[in-house]
Order: structure tokens, then sequence, then C-alpha cells
């Protein structure tokens, strides 16, 4: 995981500096101190899933690209096997599995993500990005909280929000949750 995250890190600091962009303006536009982004683009702390989405969007990034240094190459459709996908592993707490990473020109973002049962207050940290987010609880129970509101979801629920305001998944009844979601 550490090559990963150094690997990621290169990326990032190169496509900041091709896209002309400051660290300030790239660490305003996260939310985040100079200090902490520098230390994203320096792999000596792990980027969140939904700071990746914002990155890619800001530097005109595919993540897939961003993610793996590899473009998506396929353009009529894209078939991920089950089991398959790309791992995205930038949260402890979270697993993501990127559905659609060969798909080039996507306009959503597809991942399985599952949440364990002992994420603790990690788990808790509330995630911000542009757009709209969809999930669909596939396994377990799952308390969802969006902007000081708390969900409870079932298997075969759903919701779809804002990603705009601050959301957080736990896993419920000692068990994990995954769910498919869907970032637009």
């Amino acid at each position: 995981m550490k090559a990963e995250r150094q690997d990621i890190a290169a990326r990032l600091k190169e496509l900041r500096e091709l896209e002309g962009r400051s660290l300030e303006e790239v660490a305003e536009v996260l939310g985040v101190t100079v200090d902490e982004y520098q230390r994203y683009e320096t792999a000596e702390a792990d980027i969140p899933a939904s700071s990746l989405h914002n990155l890619a969007q800001l530097l005109n990034a595919d993540l897939t690209e961003l993610l793996t240094g590899k473009a998506p190459r396929m353009k009529v459709f894209c078939v991920t096997r089950a089991g398959g996908g790309v791992k995205v592993t930038r949260r402890k707490d979270y697993q993501y599995r990127n559905l659609a990473a060969n798909f080039s020109g996507r306009k959503v973002n597809i991942f399985e993500v599952t949440v364990p049962p002992d994420a603790g207050e990690a788990g808790l940290q509330e995630n911000t990005h542009p757009g709209q987010e969809f999930n669909y609880l596939l396994e377990g129970r799952m308390k969802v909280r969006i902007h000081g509101n708390e969900l409870m979801l079932e298997t075969g629920d759903c919701i779809y929000f804002d990603s705009n305001y601050g959301h957080s998944m736990e896993a419920l009844d000692g068990q994990p949750a995954r769910f498919l979601a869907m970032i637009v």
C-alpha cells in the first residue's frame, strides 16, 4: 500500500504542476491546510476517497488514471467480472472497488464499498465531494449520516443524496455492510 500511495502522490503532484495549480489553490478547494495537502503529495498521508474524486475533477484527470497511472481504454462498453475492479485503498476503514475503471469518458464513478463492523470513529468521519451520490445496500445493515440526519438502511434499501453535504456510513449488528455507490 505504501508503494501505491507513493505512485498516486507522484501522479498527483505532476498533474497539479501540469495544470498550473498552486499548493494553496488545491488545498483551499479540498478544504485542508497547505501542510496537509503537501502530505498527500509526499505520500506521508492517505488521501480520502472523496478528495481523490475532487482532485481528479480539479486537475482535469480521470480518476482511474490518477489511481493506476493507466488511462481507461473502453469506449463502447466495459465488463467487470465478479470480484474484479480496481481496488481503491484510500481509507483504512472502507474498502472500495471501482467497477467501471476501464470505461473512458464515464460520467459516473461506480464503486462497490464495504464498511467493516469495526471501523469505529474513523468510519464516522464525514466525507464531502461535488455532485450527487446513489447508494444501494447489497448486504448487511448500515446507519447513514447526512447533514445531521441519521437513517437506517437494510439490505435492498437505497438512498440518493447531494454529496456536497457531509456524509458517513456505519455498519451495524457487528457485520460488514456492502453497498453499490454511484457518484455523479
